[in-house]
């Protein structure tokens, strides 16, 4: 599955909601945001059969095509085959993506976008809704 954005409208107090079915086969899905597909302000990227840590979540920037330093969550409690809401807040200086189970993920705002024109959602992941809350 893939779904591409362009010319979104993101900014911060802005919320991304977005539920979906974790592939029972799931080796990983990826949620981009940004300016275009070089340039990311975060990648949340789940693995469920990563080599070093085995379930992570690794989020990072992109600027000019060239990766940051991926910061890696161990504790990636998304099931294969389960239902799931994430919802991607963006206060500015900061992402916090929520997960089910009260669990959450920050990342920084290391590329400084004021407005997120690009989503890309892809990988292991079946989208069933999308909402963008101002």
């Amino acid at each position: 599955m893939e779904l591409e954005m362009k010319n979104m409208d993101f900014k911060a107090g802005d919320n991304l909601k977005i539920k979906g079915l974790i592939l029972h086969d799931a080796d990983r899905f990826q949620i981009d945001l940004g300016c275009d597909k070089e340039d990311l302000a975060l990648h949340f990227n789940p693995r469920f059969n990563d080599d070093l840590d085995g379930t992570v979540f690794v989020c990072n920037s992109k600027a000019a095509g060239c990766w940051g330093d991926e910061k890696r969550e161990i504790n990636n409690t998304l099931q294969k085959g389960a239902e799931v809401k994430i919802v991607v807040n963006f206060s500015g200086d900061m992402f916090e993506v929520e997960l089910p189970g009260d669990q959450e993920v920050h990342f920084p705002n290391r590329e400084d976008m004021d407005v997120i024109k690009y989503l890309r959602i892809c990988g292991d992941f079946q989208l069933m809704s999308l909402k963008i809350s101002h």
